[in-house]
């Protein structure tokens, strides 16, 4: 709030009483003095003259206690000033001198945004502005009586209001309750258009169209070992089938080794057209990286630049020959990036416990049979291969060092064996230059349990090797493996390069699953 002149002199002399030897009682530091020859009718500087005086005859000045643009106030001026604003000069502001019903009274005629703000202003604000009585008439004038609103659907984020006794109901509770239905209907409004799900790949037909109608976008937040935070927008976004490509240019010079976190936010951008108007949007941490902590390697590379991959979804590209960064490429999947990107806060992601399936007790081997997989390969522009698997399984005798085996692409078996439609490479562009970087590209793979709900869901760049030897007799090419390893799963894959098709094919397709993660999502103990 401005301060005006009426709340600044109080402020300074307050000031002034806590520290009185600031300009007070003291006499201000003479001003250098410039002497010129005196002229007609005008006497020498020295003692008795107009200048410089020895100090006998000089008039003592009024003790001072305000100072202001080289002006000092004498006491005299400080009494008046007194005398003609007493209630400017008291101990304790005027509004918290009311009475607490007067403030409350005042308090009632605010907005929730304004509520809110007024309750950072001091202590007693902060108390009264968290009264119960005000909220539930803001409650109430904003969404109404909570007695004749229908009952909500299953997955809605507002809830009854009536659900908390009113015994148990804290200090706040209904302006927890007012954000909280404030948010809930903000959110209701595209969970429901997101509640057609696509049966191949188990997510929302309509990711995409929301994330463009509500204006959502990430940022990229770049933490030097100096202290210096860099604020990256993206300067192109490549939607495909199931996940989001952002690519973020560099446009400060920043080498790769000075680099020390790296921070991914949900951003919902403000739709006002007037700079003036817009406020800031709410940023949501998808990604929180410690790059002192995490494992790099370096998986691929053109004649401009080399290509870093720091975890899944992450990679980095610096200029051959100068370790500068070139771009930031981030991939990220369908599942829950809606949520990832708006439901969380600044310092902590957004997470939601998974809804687990009710348990069979007679089949023996629940957990472990009925995957179904769709599998992507592809890159900004092209989609090399898409595959849809079912009836994915594995037995309990065949889960060896922790690990659960999905075959989905036989090596022995011909008949699975799928070509790719065009060339695994990557391509980039930034501000000036483009590229190519041969043998990468993006993988996005969605594992489906039997329940047909997301299990396991990754998005990541990805580079392929030469074998040191053949994988099979019945193929004369080169042969290529790419192994993907996380936390969540692994995956492995073989491939062949056929000379005169001129095309890859995928001669086997393994997942790996971490039997801890099958135990804990299906209440079992294989």
């Amino acid at each position: 709030m401005a301060a005006g002149r009426g709340a600044f002199l109080p402020s300074y002399l307050e000031g002034l009483r806590r520290n009185p030897t600031t300009n007070c009682g003291q006499t201000a530091p003479a001003r250098p003095r410039t002497f010129r020859k005196p002229g007609p009718g005008e006497r020498e500087p020295g003692p008795g003259g107009n200048g410089q005086t020895d100090g006998k005859n000089q008039p003592t000045a009024a003790p001072c206690s305000f100072s202001r643009n080289g002006r000092r106030w004498p006491e005299t001026r400080i009494k008046e000033y007194k005398a003609d604003f007493p209630q400017m000069v008291t101990e304790e502001n005027l509004m918290e001198r009311l009475p607490s019903e007067v403030l409350l009274k005042i308090l009632s005629y605010l907005d929730a945004s304004s509520l809110s703000c007024i309750s950072h202003v001091s202590k007693t604000f902060h108390q009264l502005a968290y009264d119960d009585v005000i909220w539930h008439k803001i409650y109430m004038s904003d969404f109404g009586n909570p007695t004749w609103r229908p009952q909500p659907a299953a997955g809605d984020a507002a809830q009854e209001v009536d659900s908390v006794p009113v015994e148990r109901r804290s200090a706040s509770h209904w302006k927890k309750m007012h954000f909280r239905t404030a948010i809930g209907q903000d959110v209701n409004k595209w969970r429901r258009e997101m509640r057609d799900v696509c049966p191949i790949t188990g997510l929302p037909r309509s990711t995409e169209c929301v994330l463009r109608n509500l204006n959502v976008s990430w940022e990229l937040t770049v933490c030097c070992c100096s202290g210096l935070k860099i604020t990256m927008e993206p300067s192109r976004v490549y939607f495909s089938e199931s996940s989001a490509i952002v690519h973020f240019s560099a446009e400060h010079v920043l080498r790769y080794n000075q680099i020390r976190s790296i921070q991914l936010y949900g951003v919902k951008k403000d739709t006002q057209k007037s700079p003036k108007a817009r406020r800031p949007g709410w940023r949501s941490l998808i990604l929180d990286l410690d790059l002192r902590t995490c494992n790099d390697w370096r998986f691929g590379s053109d004649n401009l630049v080399r290509l870093r991959h720091l975890q899944p979804g992450v990679t980095i590209a610096t200029w051959r020959g100068q370790d500068t960064i070139a771009f930031i490429m981030v991939t990220l999947h369908f599942h829950k990036l809606l949520e990832k990107s708006l439901l969380g806060s600044p310092v902590c992601p957004y997470s939601e416990p998974a809804a687990l399936p009710a348990v069979d007790k007679s089949d023996p081997e629940f957990g472990l049979h009925g995957y179904s997989l769709h599998f992507v390969l592809h890159n900004t522009g092209t989609e090399i291969m898409s595959g849809n698997f079912h009836q994915l399984c594995c037995r309990k005798d065949q889960i060896q060092d922790g690990l659960v085996e999905l075959r989905v692409i036989d090596l022995n078996n011909l008949s699975e064996h799928r070509s790719l439609s065009g060339n695994i490479e990557l391509p980039w562009k930034s501000e000036t230059l483009e590229g190519s970087v041969e043998n990468c590209c993006v993988m996005t793979l969605t594992l489906l349990d039997e329940f047909q709900k997301p299990f396991w869901c990754v998005s990541s760049s990805i580079f392929i090797l030469g074998a040191k030897w053949p994988l099979m007799v019945d193929y004369g090419g080169e042969h290529f493996l790419m192994h993907f390893y996380e936390p969540e799963g692994r995956v492995k894959m073989k491939l062949v390069w056929l000379e005169e098709q001129k095309q890859f094919f995928v001669v086997s397709l393994v997942l790996y699953v971490p039997v801890a993660k099958v135990n804990e999502r299906f209440s079992r103990a294989y």
